[in-house]
């Protein structure tokens, strides 16, 4: 019976479409580009263990109707695994608590920007140090997003690290070829996607990656178990495996340049408006306002709840801000559809804009990122810029 799979009311609501019994779960036509996701079967006893109830294990879920009501509206924007790159904060409690565990590694990848709404909060000691003082989501590791990064002539910060600097970054997380990883970060939802792209786009990391939707900030507020102190060492070494960097997933400054003349791909800014059009000021002194000519302005805070935890919008909100911005997202559905290139001010919000592509139905094969942004494109003189309002894209 229906009623029997206790799916949260707000799950039913942005499922849009039909939903049709299967034998061993629900088939859900899911907003977005047309993509249809399937409920994993589950047990009654487990899926209602992961949405409050407190079967044989030690899970504990908070008890009272606003707990609920809470993780039932939020817990919509992710999938129930890990195919989209989103979970839930109950997804992984209850990941953590079972059999699999062993092979699931917890990664923070907090990275502040100053100055913003993404600081560091007043008096913090740094991201790194913030992990190593807790709270933080048991058996969680700290990943240094500028300290596992390639040089740049002119500076550029958090540029993607070569393949063996990357190896030995993994193997000190504990993360081998087959390891699934999920990676959070102190915020809710900002700088995680990058360390998520990294691994399952740009590295290709055969398994699953997934972002936690609405991070650390979201697990707090659920009342779920916490870490404290120094974390302990890896129970066993795990030995560097084989990374490949793919250049087709990280475009450079030559590539984004005759990107111009020959359309290649769609430029999606995740910068905001202002900044896009050039009427505010850049962050970093110096640098030229504007965007790269032909791209479209996506602001990544209009694909973020407004308000706190910070989660990824649902998909069908997500659709409609790609639509506002002219993101023609019936050609990138298309089985012969174009590739997107995102960029913002240093590579790392672009990393959103991608993830919330997928959510819409954008395969990763054809979703890259420009490494540089716009720290490399606005700071050289070589390179052209275009102000005022974005041109609707026309050529996919």
């Amino acid at each position: 019976r229906l009623s029997t799979l206790a799916l949260p009311p707000a799950m039913w609501r942005r499922c849009r479409g039909t939903a049709t019994l299967t034998s061993g779960g629900v088939a859900l036509a899911a907003a977005g580009l047309g993509w249809k996701s399937a409920v994993r079967p589950l047990a009654t006893s487990s899926f209602t263990h992961q949405i409050g109830n407190r079967p044989r294990t030690s899970v504990v879920w908070p008890a009272t109707r606003r707990r609920l009501a809470l993780a039932s509206s939020a817990a919509a924007s992710s999938d129930p695994g890990m195919e989209r790159g989103l979970v839930s904060c109950e997804w992984l409690h209850t990941a953590l608590s079972g059999p699999d565990a062993p092979a699931l590694r917890v990664v923070d990848a907090t990275w502040y920007l100053p100055n913003s709404p993404f600081a560091a909060p007043a008096g913090s000691p740094g991201a790194e140090a913030e992990h190593v003082e807790g709270p933080r989501i048991p058996g969680a590791r700290f990943f240094d997003v500028d300290a596992v990064a390639s040089p740049h002539p002119g500076g550029v910060p958090h540029m993607l690290p070569d393949e063996a600097t990357f190896a030995k970054a993994m193997a000190s997380l504990g993360i081998n070829r087959a390891t699934r990883v999920v990676v959070y970060d102190r915020l809710g939802l900002f700088s995680a996607p990058r360390l998520w792209y990294t691994l399952k786009v740009a590295f290709g990391h055969p398994a699953d990656v997934a972002v936690l939707d609405g991070g650390l900030p979201r697990w707090l507020k659920l009342g779920l178990p916490l870490e404290h102190g120094p974390p302990p060492k890896l129970e066993a070494e795990v030995p560097p495996s084989t990374w490949q960097l793919a250049p087709q997933r990280c475009w450079d400054v030559e590539r984004v340049r005759a990107n111009i003349d020959v359309h290649e791909a769609l430029v999606l800014d995740a910068r905001g408006l202002g900044r896009f059009e050039g009427t505010a000021p850049e962050p970093r002194p110096g640098m030229r306002g504007g965007h790269i000519p032909g791209s479209l302005n996506v602001p990544f805070t209009d694909l973020l709840s407004q308000g706190a935890p910070c989660t990824l919008r649902p998909p069908d909100e997500l659709r409609a801000h790609m639509l506002a911005a002219n993101v023609p997202l019936e050609a990138l559905a298309a089985p012969s559809g174009g590739t997107v290139v995102s960029s913002c001010g240093s590579g790392m919000t672009a990393c959103i804009v991608g993830l919330a592509l997928h959510q819409l139905g954008l395969p990763l094969d054809r979703w890259s990122v420009y490494d540089g942004s716009w720290a490399e494109w606005g700071a050289r003189e070589d390179t052209p810029v275009a102000t005022g309002r974005a041109t609707p894209a026309s050529r996919l």
